[in-house]
């Protein structure tokens, strides 16, 4: 049973939505219906938005899967934790201008960690 993956799957969805209603700012402060038309604010809401898009699901579905394979609930909180904290700072770190590289770097880096080790768990666990 899934206890713990549920909480940071509910706080990523919830900086999902408020990166979808900042993509919604831009566009009605643009006057943009479809797609970027080249500005860069846009391109910037939109492209934080779909790396969240592109990298937590995974990493969601492999912590619960680590999860359901009765991990101990110290390395569950661990991976949620660090994908929490790398989504929230790359959001944070990418959205600002001018970007905090580091801060973006470091996301990235908390994420795939998140990623990688969940990855690795799960094959331990499966073994």
């Amino acid at each position: 049973m899934l206890t713990i993956t549920p909480i940071y799957a509910a706080l990523i969805a919830i900086l999902f939505v408020a990166l979808s209603v900042n993509v919604i700012r831009v566009r009605r402060s643009g006057k943009i219906s479809v797609g970027d038309h080249g500005d860069k604010a846009m391109i910037k809401a939109m492209r934080i938005q779909a790396n969240c898009a592109e990298y937590a699901p995974f990493a969601l579905l492999l912590i619960a899967m680590v999860e359901l394979q009765g991990a101990g609930g110290l390395l569950v909180n661990l991976l949620g934790l660090s994908l929490l904290a790398g989504r929230l700072l790359h959001a944070y770190g990418f959205g600002r201008t001018p970007q905090i590289i580091i801060l973006r770097q470091i996301g990235m880096l908390l994420t795939f960690a998140a990623i990688l080790v969940a990855a690795i768990a799960g094959l331990f666990l499966a073994l």
